[in-house]
């Protein structure tokens, strides 16, 4: 009897910000955190996991440094290739779900180094099940919706308020079907939302649901400076 082929899955790692809201020259995600680049830890996190490849989507400038000064430098295994990303966040993702070989691709941000093990985990066991799984974490303070002037027009019932974290989930068939009908809606000149996170596209473009999955208030992405002293303190920990 011919053997079952076991399900491959990969993390599609995101590294092409510029750190703009960071007041650096250096990009976010290779800036010192406790003797590492941040990069470090995300790709430090998903070698360690039971992914099977990791794709590093970076600017176009920056595959070389990051090959040499990130990926052989710290030897990480399961870097199966350094692409270029594309002018936002969802076609850097589309470069790499084209360079990965995988049933199932979980999406994350190199700016979140705090990722942990046992969230990588239960992403890859929610995905198999749900198909779309993103982490989150319930929403601790009152949220306000605001008018163009900024005065509020409502207050959303807390309890179903979620801050949505990386990584993002998803078959790597639903997903890049999902992307397929994004681009042909965009070739008919289809009014669309504008794009915020992954998860935005199988849910305008497919009828599955995107299930959410408890994270940690930890996986943090450094954005502005006050975060990178708040990553250090939860690195210490």
């Amino acid at each position: 009897m011919e053997q079952a082929k076991r399900e491959r899955y990969a993390a599609i790692v995101l590294s092409a910000g510029t750190g703009r809201r960071m007041n650096s020259n250096i990009p976010k995600q290779y800036m010192m955190l406790e003797n590492y680049p941040v990069l470090y830890y995300s790709l430090k996190a998903f070698d360690d996991s039971d992914v099977d490849e990791v794709v590093l989507v970076t600017g176009a400038g920056d595959i070389d440094y990051c090959r040499k000064e990130i990926v052989e430098h710290y030897g990480f295994q399961k870097v199966k290739a350094v692409v270029a990303g594309g002018s936002e966040r969802y076609l850097s993702v589309w470069e790499g779900l084209k360079a990965a070989d995988a049933d199932y691709v979980l999406i994350h941000d190199g700016a979140r180094p705090l990722i942990d093990a046992e969230s990588i985990r239960a992403s890859m066991e929610a995905v198999r099940k749900e198909k779309a799984c993103i982490l989150g974490v319930p929403v601790k303070d009152t949220i306000k919706c605001a008018d163009d002037r900024d005065y509020v027009k409502n207050t959303p019932e807390r309890k179903s308020l979620w801050i949505i974290q990386t990584p993002q989930s998803f078959s790597y068939e639903l997903l890049t079907e999902a992307y397929r009908r994004l681009f042909d809606a965009q070739n008919k000149g289809e009014e669309l939302p504008a794009i915020t996170d992954d998860a935005m596209i199988v849910e305008q473009m497919t009828e599955c649901k995107v299930k959410i999955i408890r994270g940690r208030y930890e996986n943090i992405k450094i954005t502005t400076p006050e975060d990178i002293p708040m990553a250090k303190l939860f690195l210490k920990k």
